[in-house]
């Protein structure tokens, strides 16, 4: 029986026992009352309930606090079986843990129960992706810091070992300054995403259209290097958000436009309404069903773009996180002409 027909029914039963328990127990009283006249009326025990008579008013109110303690334990009864189906349902809950994030309640009925036991259902299908989710992050960046190191180690057990010429010397650094440069860029990009889950420490009206003209101004010579155009469509737009977050934001976008780019090809940016800011770039063609998985940390698409110029696959997830924390929507599509399109959709001021 459901929790709501337990109380409907403890409730239908308390109603009667207000009619009729009242006129029952003066009843009672009027009982045991005269029965207790009669008795001491004997002759013969007269005298036995002669001490007591002084007492004989007081019977009423013991009758009426004896029938109050009987119904205080009859509330208490009631109310432990209407709260039993939770009680039922809170020990399993109890006994949840990441060993164990796979049980389900999964209990049938539309009552109010089940509602509640579908929406835990739902929140451990949301704590379980969740973990999961950290649970691969943290392989992928052990595997991502593990390649590096080894490679680290590598080479100065090798420079240990033997007799370098200067020349093998000067290779030898290069190296390992290239391998400790990824390290970097992948330990920062790492906690770039960790301080982006973290939401916002603060939130001031922002000029995004200024912000993309400064991202743009700093990326200008290395576009140039790579032989990309790029072309900016600028209108005002204002939001609100963090002003760190946001040019890290239009940088990874701006980044990717370009490192993932052909030389002789183009870079569009465009700031207006809806979408609030639009990074296209040409390229290699991106497949459409692999786009999604673009935004995943580590995620990289060796084989169809044609540059991954050291990256540590964590540009796109970092854009997606911030754009969670500023309340928006960012996606993605393959281009027209190749290369991708990443729409960032952002709450208008107001």
């Amino acid at each position: 029986m459901s929790p709501r027909r337990r109380i409907l029914l403890v409730g239908v039963l308390a109603l009667l026992a207000g009619f009729f328990v009242p006129d029952m127990v003066k009843s009672l009283l009027e009982l045991v009352w005269g029965r207790a006249q009669w008795f001491c009326g004997l002759a013969t025990i007269g005298a036995v309930c002669e001490p007591g008579r002084p007492f004989m008013p007081l019977l009423p109110l013991l009758t009426e606090l004896l029938v109050l303690v009987a119904a205080g334990f009859a509330v208490w009864g009631a109310a432990r079986w209407c709260l039993r189906p939770v009680h039922d349902l809170a020990a399993p809950m109890a006994n949840l843990g990441p060993q164990n994030l796979g049980y389900r309640i999964r209990r049938g009925g539309r009552d109010e129960l089940a509602g509640l036991a579908r929406s835990i259902d739902d929140m451990l299908d949301r704590v379980t992706a969740g973990y999961e989710g950290q649970r691969r992050f943290a392989a992928n960046a052990s595997h991502e810091l593990r390649t590096p190191l080894a490679v680290q180690r590598t080479l100065i057990e090798v420079g240990m070992t033997q007799s370098l010429t200067g020349e093998q010397l000067e290779l030898l650094t290069a190296q390992l300054l290239a391998t400790n440069e990824r390290n970097e860029r992948l330990i920062e990009g790492l906690l770039a995403l960790s301080e982006s889950d973290q939401g916002l420490r603060s939130s001031t009206p922002q000029r995004l259209e200024q912000i993309v003209t400064g991202v743009l101004a700093a990326y200008a010579d290395r576009a140039a290097e790579a032989g990309v155009t790029v072309e900016a469509r600028l209108s005002p737009r204002i939001l609100t958000g963090e002003r760190v977050l946001l040019e890290r934001l239009v940088t990874n976008l701006v980044e990717n436009g370009i490192k993932y780019n052909r030389p002789g090809g183009r870079l569009t940016v465009t700031v207006g309404g809806d979408p609030a800011l639009t990074v296209a770039n040409s390229g290699q063609a991106v497949p459409a069903e692999a786009v999604d998985g673009l935004f995943e940390p580590f995620r990289r698409l060796a084989r169809d773009r044609t540059n991954q110029g050291g990256g540590a696959g964590l540009g796109l997830a970092i854009a997606r996180s911030i754009t969670q924390a500023h309340g928006g929507i960012i996606a993605a599509r393959p281009g027209a002409d190749g290369g991708l399109r990443v729409d960032v959709h952002l709450p208008h001021v107001g």
